[in-house]
């Protein structure tokens, strides 16, 4: 595998619980303020007598608190954009966050307006927003509220418009990784400018799904907190608090900040990325794929763990997720890890989920140009995970030794296995700008598996091609063996059949995946938002007849990134993996991606989807 070429970080936003920018982040957390709190009035769109209920009784459909970290009072100006003011109303905020934030690191980085050969990678959880479920209420008669229809397409119109918006002439996309998204994004927008597709790069999340179907969900899954409190590494802790928000950094290759006399805030010098294969469960991480990611990460950076001087964890507040990252940790880190300081951004604004990465990252970047360790509040009682190793956790800000170059480590792992960790720095003059890439291998395509209306086979597709007025039949129903996938068949009742399908044609091209242990083998799958996901959303604000109760299994089910998890886990494989959201170009994009990461040496292998199991004129509607 290539050496990592360093990237520096030129300019970085962001807009998150109680901080809009990166020095009301730093001072935040350098104070230990904690941005937690209750939902905005009226954020949620709903009675609270329909959706409440107690932590020692929780409910279907119901949820035990509403606390989080909020985004408030956000002025956006719509002036100044490569497209009319006007035409940004009625957007929902998961385009105007990304918009702000977007441009916000550009000026950062000293930049007006976008330089030619510009692009942006970011990470968005394709979850229905508050827009989009709105509009799918109107569309099913629920509601009378007049909705922009772009609001349909959340997933990757947002970065479609950035594009436009910013005058980026190099292409935009987003991706869903789960947690782990922003730091995927962030590595897709190094390997872009690693391959002189781009100069610079705009590279983070946006996290603006509908919140009352996050909290809902994490309360059917049981990994809500029932005090109402997020206390990463604490003994007492019971689970994550969700909250929003969004993250953007301008990255550039360093020989050309240098020549253009940027301010470095950080160079990354690494990214691992991987996934847990198939693991213990979606819901229950895997130390091994997490020390895979960290492995790689010092791999390809030509570092060890013996450099780092700090680590922002994922810790979440969960107590199997953070003892089981503690235990990846000390695998990797071994007696490296004697007093290393570790800390998480959670304890101070709670989980970002998609630009929980990319947060962490911007805290560390703060961190190191104030020369200090940053703290981590409410630790009092740490677990005995965390006392059981030789890390420990700062709860006030300490000195960060400047003898060697200021180093760090950002993880982020995500729902269903995504698993990904960035090594940061601060800017060494003498560090090396270049590292030598050989050039990319040939790809080859050596399996396909299609279905469509009328089409099961390569053959059926050159036959609708070249005759498109002939009539073809309905796509016939999915044909899966429960026992042979290892799903409960009432799970399999409780997940959206772009799932469902993507697993059948996964497993119809599984012979020519290398079955090797050893081998690395990614997936990506080109998709967009099923619409049927706002029917809990519908369920909770207007009645019972839009869909049954939320459980464990539907979440899972309707979760954006487990498309491609479930091919992880049926096929056990371990490569980096993602969706990927440009709505018509999705498919495409995500081919680009996988191509890009097996021509490099990166996967051994990929399988490469699309789907689209949703018609186009009614929100409601679904192909089979």
């Amino acid at each position: 595998m290539a050496r990592f070429a360093p990237i520096a970080i030129v300019g970085r936003a962001c807009l998150l619980p109680g901080a809009h920018t990166p020095q009301a982040l730093w001072s935040n957390v350098r104070s230990g303020t904690d941005s937690v709190g209750e939902a905005p009035a009226g954020r949620w769109g709903v009675d609270a007598k329909r959706i409440r209920c107690t932590a020692e009784d929780p409910q279907p459909d119901q949820v035990w608190t509403d606390r989080g970290g909020y985004v408030r009072d956000l002025n956006f100006d719509p002036e100044g954009f490569e497209v009319p003011a006007p035409s940004l109303s009625g957007l929902d905020p998961v385009f105007l966050w990304a918009l702000h934030t977007g441009r916000a690191a550009l000026r950062d980085a000293g930049l007006q307006q976008a330089p030619a050969r510009t692009g942006a990678i970011f990470g968005n959880l394709g979850f229905p927003t508050r827009g989009m479920s709105a509009f799918a209420e109107a569309v099913w008669g629920a509601s009378t509220e007049a909705v922009d229809p772009r609001n349909r397409f959340g997933a990757g119109l947002p970065a479609l418009l950035l594009g436009k918006a910013l005058g980026l002439d190099a292409p935009s996309l987003a991706l869903d990784a789960a947690c782990a998204s922003s730091l995927y994004a962030i590595k897709y927008a190094c390997d872009r400018l690693h391959d002189g597709e781009a100069d610079v790069m705009l590279a983070g999340a946006v996290n603006c799904a509908d919140d009352l179907f996050i909290h809902v969900g994490f309360g059917a899954l049981r990994a809500l907190s029932k005090s109402g409190r997020s206390r990463p590494f604490h003994a007492e802790a019971d689970g994550l608090l969700p909250a929003e928000g969004a993250g953007f950094v301008v990255l550039k290759r360093l020989a050309d900040a240098r020549r253009d006399g940027d301010t470095i805030a950080g160079v990354i010098r690494g990214v691992g990325l991987s996934n847990d294969g198939r693991g213990r469960g979606f819901l229950v991480p895997s130390a091994q794929g997490q020390a895979a990611a960290l492995r790689m990460a010092y791999d390809v950076a030509g570092l060890s763990p013996a450099d780092v001087d700090y680590v922002e964890c994922h810790a979440t507040g969960t107590q199997l997720g953070d003892a089981t990252e503690l235990e990846s940790l000390r695998e990797v880190f071994g007696d490296a890890g004697a007093d290393l300081p570790l800390g998480s951004l959670k304890a101070n604004v709670g989980h970002l989920i998609t630009a929980a990465g990319v947060a962490g990252l911007i805290k560390v970047c703060e961190a190191m140009k104030a020369g200090e360790l940053p703290p981590t509040p409410h630790l009092d009682q740490p677990t005995d995970a965390l006392r059981s190793t030789g890390f420990r956790v700062p709860s006030a800000p300490e000195a960060w030794p400047s003898a060697g170059t200021r180093r760090a480590g950002v993880s982020a792992f995500g729902f269903g296995g995504n698993n990904a960790h960035l090594i940061v720095e601060a800017h060494d003059p003498s560090l090396p700008a270049e590292a030598e890439v050989p050039p990319p291998a040939p790809v080859a395509i050596v399996a396909v598996a299609v279905r469509a209306p009328g089409v099961s086979t390569p053959d059926d597709v050159l036959t609708a091609i070249a005759n498109p007025a002939a009539d073809r039949p309905a796509s016939e129903p999915l044909s899966l063996d429960p026992l042979a996938l290892g799903i409960p068949p009432n799970d399999l009742r409780q997940t959206l059949p772009q799932q469902l399908a993507m697993l059948q044609v996964a497993a119809e091209v599984a012979a020519a995946v290398p079955s090797d242990a050893d081998a690395s083998v990614g997936a990506f799958v080109g998709m967009g938002v099923d619409p049927s996901v706002a029917r809990y959303g519908a369920r909770w604000r207007h009645g019972e007849g839009f869909i049954d109760a939320l459980t464990a299994a539907g979440v899972i089910g309707a979760m954006p990134n487990i498309p491609t998890n479930r091919i992880n886990r049926h096929l056990d494989l371990h490569g980096g993996s993602c969706s990927v959201f440009a709505e018509e170009l999705s498919g495409t994009t995500a081919l680009q991606l996988a191509a890009r990461a097996v021509s490099r040496g990166e996967l051994d292998a990929a399988v490469v989807g699309a789907c689209l199991l949703y018609t186009s004129d009614a929100a409601d509607e679904r192909s089979s």
